[in-house]
């Protein structure tokens, strides 16, 4: 497969207007891990903001990262172990401090869960505190109280044209200390000098041993363009400025159209092909959902047949010591599931719907039954599988008939 990693900006790309992530973008996205592409959320968020998003997107389950702060952390998502990053000498915060005073700005950081402000009450400060389920702690002397070295700081004004004067003050005044930049027009951000997303991605990509063509990008803002052009292919979105459109290789819809998805669907999902699933991966990527506690492992993958193996033991037997039939219809649900997931179009969905099986004879604890599921009806709402389920001598254990509906996503 061409791309091994897909990074996602968060707010205007990955999240429509109400802040969420659509149905058929998180099926897309759920899927495209499924065939071993690894997802990295890249922010301007706090680390704390972005969790509840890795968890809807399960990218714990499939080695997916998070880049924080634009670009001042990388963190694993399945344990949150730290892997890069930097922050701000703490002996600066007196200075910025200062100029914010100066100028009238309401100036704030983050901590852990928590964000600090000496202007508690400011609507735009309010609105990321909720935006990311964060506390707001107030704090007076700002630079006195906080005693450790922040990833970023934020200053906060109505005042445009004095955020943009200040803004071109500190790239000459700071250069090769901190960066300072706009991300919203009432928001300037103070980083590390040299840290954004393209650079943290590049590290990433040193950890990874990943080349840069093996990287699909999204973003829709400035602060995307350096890692839209680090990518091999950077996607921008509908509804982007035309200045980071002409950066991108590739446009799509907007974030309220499924923009993402849709590029998903059509560059990466569309190419996949029976061959290229890499069984090994959903198998250990699935050692924590059901078909990994009855220790169900797939064999063998094509567009009309599916194989698998599942042993019989404590987890699977009756108390008598033979297989549990309900284990064996979820052995068939497995294949079958994984089947017709192969087979549906990028921008449809499968849901189970009936299964019925035959028990014909018995499994003894100690042995592994194997179960061969083909392709018996392919129509446009719904597949019909044959899963039949062997000892390790061939002997037939059960028959079982699973009916998958196919839905387009919406």
């Amino acid at each position: 497969m061409k791309y091994k990693l897909l990074v996602l900006d968060v707010d205007g790309t990955l999240l429509n207007e109400e802040r969420q992530i659509s149905k058929r973008t998180l099926a897309a996205l759920i899927k495209v891990q499924q065939t071993g592409v690894r997802i990295v959320l890249a922010s301007g968020r706090p680390t704390y903001g972005l969790m509840p998003l890795a968890k809807t997107l399960e990218l714990g389950n499939y080695g997916g990262f998070i880049i924080s702060y634009n670009g001042c952390q990388i963190i694993k998502a399945d344990n949150g172990e730290l892997l890069f990053e930097r922050r701000i000498n703490p002996e600066m915060l007196p200075y910025l401090e200062k100029k914010a005073h100066k100028n009238g700005f309401a100036l704030f950081t983050y901590h852990d869960d928590t964000l600090i402000t000496n202007s508690p009450e400011n609507e735009y400060i309010q609105n990321e505190a909720r935006l990311n389920n964060l506390q707001i702690i107030h704090e007076d002397e700002f630079s006195t109280a906080i005693d450790f070295a922040p990833c970023k700081c934020m200053l906060v004004s109505d005042d445009e044209d004095a955020l943009i004067g200040l803004e071109d003050h500190w790239k000459k005044r700071l250069s090769g200390t901190l960066d300072a930049f706009r991300s919203e027009p009432y928001f300037l951000e103070v980083v590390p000098s040299g840290v954004d997303k393209a650079n943290t991605l590049g590290a990433l990509l040193e950890q990874l041993n990943l080349t840069r063509e093996e990287v699909i990008a999204f973003g829709d803002g400035v602060c995307d363009v350096t890692m839209l052009q680090l990518a091999g292919l950077g996607v921008a979105m509908g509804h982007a400025q035309d200045s980071v459109k002409r950066c991108a290789d590739y446009v799509t819809a907007s974030n309220e159209e499924d923009g993402v998805a849709l590029a998903v669907e059509k560059i990466i999902l569309a190419e996949v092909h029976a061959a290229e699933i890499p069984l090994d991966y959903l198998n250990e990527q699935a050692r924590h959902a059901l078909m990994g506690n009855l220790g169900i492992q797939y064999t063998y993958a094509s567009d009309s047949r599916i194989e698998a193996t599942m042993p019989v033991d404590q987890r699977t037997r009756q108390p008598f010591g033979i297989l549990h039939g309900g284990a064996t219809l979820a052995l068939a649900e497995t294949v079958a599931g994984l089947g017709s997931m192969i087979i549906v179009q990028p921008d449809e969905i499968v849901v189970g719907m009936q299964v019925s099986g035959n028990h014909i004879s018995s499994a003894h604890e100690g042995d592994t039954v194997r179960a061969v599921g083909t392709l018996v009806h392919k129509g446009r709402s719904s597949h019909v599988w044959n899963v039949d389920v062997f000892t390790s001598t061939n002997k037939l254990v059960s028959s079982i008939r699973v009916v998958n509906s196919v839905m387009k996503k919406r």
